[in-house]
C-alpha cells in the first residue's frame, strides 16, 4: 500500500467542498477496508458540505440474504460476488450524468442485514456524491468501470488492530456471539480487508485520520 497522508477531518472537508464547487456534479468514493470507518467519514463529509451533497453507499448493492444462501455465499457476506455490481454501476451512471429528475438509490439497513430499494434520493440539484465502499477501486471486471465513473477515490487507512477492534464490536452489536463475532472479522472481514489492500495505489489519495473518527 502507498504511504498513508495523515490529515485532519477539516482538510478532507474542505477538499470535498471545493470538489462540490468544481461542478456540474462531481463523484466522490472512499474506499478502504472493512471497519476502517469509511461510513462515518462519508456521513461527516455530506453533512459538512450540507444539501448540496448526498450520500449513496456501495453498501445498498448488497444481495438480498435469500439470494445469498440461494447462491451458497451467505457465509461470505461482503466479499466482491455478494453485490450487485451492475446495478451500483448503472446507478453511478445516472448520477454522473446528472439527469433532469431524481434518481433514487438503495440503502443497506444493517438492523434488518438487508438492502431496501429506493431509500435515498438524489435530487438534480445535488453536485456531489459520496459513494463509500470496500471495492471502488478493485480491477476486477465487472468493478472496474467504477473507478471510471468517480471523479476522485480517496483511500481510508486504519491501524489493523483498532479496525479489527472496530468490526468486532460492529458484529456484536448486530446480534452475533463475542466468538461469532471475532472469527467473522478475523475471517471473512480479514480476507475482503487482504484484497481491498492491494487496491490503494489506484487512489487519487491515500490518507489517515489525525483523529480517527468513531467506527
Amino acid at each position: 500500500m502507498p504511504p498513508a497522508q495523515v490529515l485532519p477531518l477539516g482538510e478532507l472537508v474542505e477538499r470535498a467542498r471545493a470538489l462540490a464547487a468544481d461542478g456540474p456534479r462531481q463523484l466522490l468514493g472512499i474506499a478502504g477496508a472493512p471497519g476502517a470507518g469509511k461510513s462515518t467519514l462519508a456521513e461527516r463529509l455530506v453533512a459538512e458540505v450540507g444539501p448540496a451533497a448526498r450520500l449513496v453507499p456501495m453498501d445498498g448493492f448488497h444481495l438480498a440474504q435469500s439470494e445469498l444462501v440461494r447462491l451458497g455465499r451467505d457465509a461470505r457476506k461482503g466479499a466482491p460476488d455478494t453485490f450487485d455490481v451492475n446495478g451500483f454501476v448503472s446507478v453511478l451512471r445516472r448520477l454522473r450524468r446528472l439527469e433532469p429528475t431524481s434518481v433514487w438509490a438503495p440503502a443497506f439497513r444493517r438492523d434488518l442485514e438487508e438492502p431496501v430499494a429506493g431509500a435515498i434520493e438524489v435530487p438534480p440539484e445535488v453536485r456531489l456524491v459520496v459513494t463509500e465502499g470496500n471495492y471502488l477501486l478493485l480491477r476486477d471486471d465487472p468493478w472496474e468501470e467504477v473507478r471510471t465513473l468517480l471523479h476522485q477515490v480517496w483511500f481510508l487507512d486504519l491501524d489493523a488492530e483498532l479496525r479489527v477492534r472496530r468490526l468486532t464490536a460492529r458484529h456484536e452489536a448486530y446480534g452475533k456471539s463475542p466468538e461469532q463475532a471475532r472469527a467473522w472479522a478475523l475471517g471473512s472481514d480479514e480476507a475482503n480487508a487482504r484484497l481491498v489492500a492491494g487496491t490503494a495505489e489506484h487512489a487519487d489519495l491515500v490518507v489517515r485520520l489525525a483523529d480517527p473518527l468513531p467506527g
